[in-house]
């Protein structure tokens, strides 16, 4: 259970730095309270975890002939699909959080959250 909750922390950071660095990533409007924006990351970040864990597999397996040709170069479409996935979703659940553009937001936002994730798994130690 502890180690569920490390990996929404990582996640919620990762996205939130990515929210920083690129304006076409929002957690809402800029004028909101803290804990409100705080709560969004949160719920963003086990949105985004269920579909990294749950759907970005199955894409990854249809998507492996391609992912292969452009030698792995694919994977971050794959990452960017997961972010405008998990943008859609959250806006499902009525959740302030919402990607602007796929090519550049999402993209870059994808890469971001990759640099970011791999940085904090590597501090936090991973405990089973």
């Amino acid at each position: 259970m502890k180690s569920i909750a490390i990996k929404i922390l990582v996640n919620g950071v990762a996205l939130w730095v990515a929210a920083l660095l690129l304006p076409g990533i929002t957690f809402g409007p800029s004028g909101a309270r803290l804990s409100s924006e705080l709560l969004t990351i949160l719920w963003v970040a086990v949105i985004f975890g269920l579909l990294n864990a749950l759907v970005k597999p199955v894409l990854t397996f249809f998507s492996l002939p391609v992912i292969i040709l452009t030698l792995g170069l694919f994977s971050l479409v794959v990452n960017a699909l997961m972010l405008e996935l998990t943008s859609w979703f959250a806006g499902q659940f009525s959740l302030d959080f919402h990607v602007d553009q796929f090519f550049w937001d999402a993209l870059l936002g994808s890469i971001i959250i990759t640099f970011v994730s791999m940085f904090l798994n590597m501090i936090v130690p991973d405990r089973r």
